[in-house]
């Protein structure tokens, strides 16, 4: 294993982890057919409520995550949402996750957020084993309701 840099992705970063998550989640449609320009993806990464983490490994992204700061209603706080998280087949069960995990959880204290959480599937059990092994597990029910 090669020494991994966590970092926050700039453009062509980005666009590395994006074929990540395609290779991971095996999805290459929504990953890869449609990549969104380098105007919208400049736009997205200079907003403050967008994180995006990349784990490299000798010059090459092998891993990364995707999240979101959200403003709360009921009180002057944020709490911090991970939509993707994915490491490459190779590089897997190296700590890389926990690492890129732990860079965010630096990242929430520096702008006092919260709570970080992360939803995953039934049945992606070693996501699961990973996320009880750093918080505390909700049994929750999540709806995706059309526009």
């Amino acid at each position: 294993m090669s020494d991994v840099l966590y970092d926050r992705a700039d453009l062509p970063l980005l666009k590395d982890l994006l074929k990540v998550f395609a290779d991971a989640f095996e999805d290459q449609e929504s990953y890869q057919t449609a990549i969104p320009s380098n105007e919208y993806l400049n736009k997205l990464l200079g907003r403050e409520d967008f994180i995006p983490l990349v784990a490299v490994a000798d010059g090459k992204v092998v891993g990364g995550l995707a999240a979101y700061v959200l403003k709360k209603f009921e009180q002057e706080r944020s709490e911090i949402y991970i939509y993707d998280l994915a490491v490459l087949e190779s590089h897997r069960r190296e700590g890389i996750a926990t690492g890129l995990i732990n860079k965010l959880r630096e990242i929430a204290r520096e702008i006092g957020a919260y709570v970080i959480f992360v939803q995953a599937d039934h049945g992606d059990d070693p996501a699961i084993k990973l996320y009880e092994s750093l918080g505390t597990r909700e049994d929750v029910l999540h709806f995706d309701i059309e526009p």
